[in-house]
């Protein structure tokens, strides 16, 4: 049984070499040392070291894919490297330390995409060195995915702007020290929206934390700002321009969920592959029941055909394509895969999996997340038959 091992059931893919394979030693060496001893006590605490950031960045985990000039790592360095960290990561069963722990991988990319070179260089090497907390602030209380249609408004006032409105449901919104903001500095629709770069501790800015289902080491947050001031050399690219900068983030966010949700169903099905062998029932190995090896069989079924548009997806990124509709669906087939594979392995492992601190109840509380966040399935499976001419 031990064919369906977190490894094991992983597809080959022509697209990696010995630079990827040495990759993934050196990030499961630094899961396996730095992670998966204290996730379990991290979260009951609700919360883990910020010093993670500090020996993440060592590793070059926190820099990957970002330019050398800010302390970056991209030289030979492509898409499946990201695709392996979001993996490795995975593998210690918790999508609220990789939510909290890469939050720069969402709120830093409008920054070096669409900044000036000073707010660059001024923002960037402290996050890449893991000294400082960047967070991303789109979804408001009013809507989420109807991003066009948000309320949070910034107006110019001399050398500043003004900042009134509030946002909610963002993740490390109470540690973080910058706050990668979109406002409103124009006329209704997609094409009022910016990006303002705000310092986390201004006069007018309010954080409220808020308790979630799964997650709990990551914080999550209710940012509100009232007339908030804001130098204008923060305004992130030209004013009004901001709506390119936040679906492009989008894109790159949808697959790496997709990378960890395809990665939690395998530690499910690993977990479960492993209990049915262990399991006594009726003088017999649980996995020697017809019923349980179909679940088995079926979880890899489901695994496979995700990880396979998972790789195509990744190859088209890396040659330059965006394929919208299809990243769209592999989101919601990643997520679909990862609720079906966590529901089978809590029903296999029964009583033993509904007990805190196995990875299958972790990974059950936070199906609902994965399904939710960047993206959700009904706009996700919208958005693709829109892109299909549908």
């Amino acid at each position: 049984m031990r064919a369906l091992s977190f490894d094991l059931t992983r597809l080959p893919s022509p697209h990696l070499t010995p630079s990827h394979d040495a990759w993934r030693n050196s990030v499961r060496a630094f899961v396996d040392k730095e992670i998966a001893p204290h996730v379990n006590a991290w979260d009951e605490e609700g919360k883990f070291p910020r010093e993670l950031h500090r020996r993440a960045a060592d590793i070059g985990l926190i820099g990957l894919g970002f330019p050398e000039a800010y302390g970056g790592l991209r030289d030979g360095v492509d898409i499946f490297h990201s695709l392996i960290a979001s993996e490795e990561l995975a593998r210690a069963g918790s999508g609220g330390l990789i939510a909290g722990l890469m939050t720069h991988g969402i709120g830093l990319p409008p920054i070096l995409a669409l900044g000036s070179d000073e707010l660059k260089a001024r923002i960037a090497p402290d996050v890449l060195a893991g000294k400082k907390l960047i967070a991303l602030c789109i979804t408001e209380p009013s809507g989420g995915s109807d991003v066009a249609n948000l309320k949070t408004r910034a107006v110019r006032d001399g050398d500043c702007y003004i900042v009134n409105g509030e946002k909610t449901f963002i993740t490390t919104g109470m540690r973080a020290d910058y706050l990668t903001v979109a406002v409103r500095t124009g006329g209704p629709g997609a094409a009022g929206l910016s990006f303002l770069l705000v310092d986390a501790d201004s006069p007018g800015v309010t954080r409220t934390k808020l308790d979630k289902m799964g997650w709990w080491m990551s914080d999550t947050a209710t940012i509100n700002f009232a007339d908030v001031r804001v130098p204008v050399e923060n305004l992130v690219g030209a004013e009004n321009s901001g709506f390119a900068g936040i679906v492009a983030n989008f894109n790159g966010e949808r697959l790496g969920m997709a990378a960890q949700a395809i990665a939690f169903a395998r530690v499910c099905l690993e977990d479960a592959a492993d209990w049915a062998t262990q399991r006594q029932t009726f003088g017999k190995p649980l996995s020697k029941h017809q019923a349980i090896r179909h679940k088995l069989a079926e979880m890899a079924r489901h695994i496979h055909a995700s990880s396979a548009l998972l790789d195509n997806c990744a190859w088209r990124v890396k040659n330059g394509e965006t394929p919208v509709a299809e990243l769209s669906l592999l989101k919601v087939q990643a997520t679909r895969t990862m609720e079906f594979c966590a529901r089978e392995a809590m029903q296999i492992l029964g009583g033993a999996g509904f007990i805190r601190g196995c990875r299958v109840e972790r990974i059950y509380r936070e199906v609902r997340v994965m399904a939710i966040g960047g993206g959700s399935e009904e706009i996700m499976l919208d958005l693709a038959a829109r892109q299909m001419g549908i």
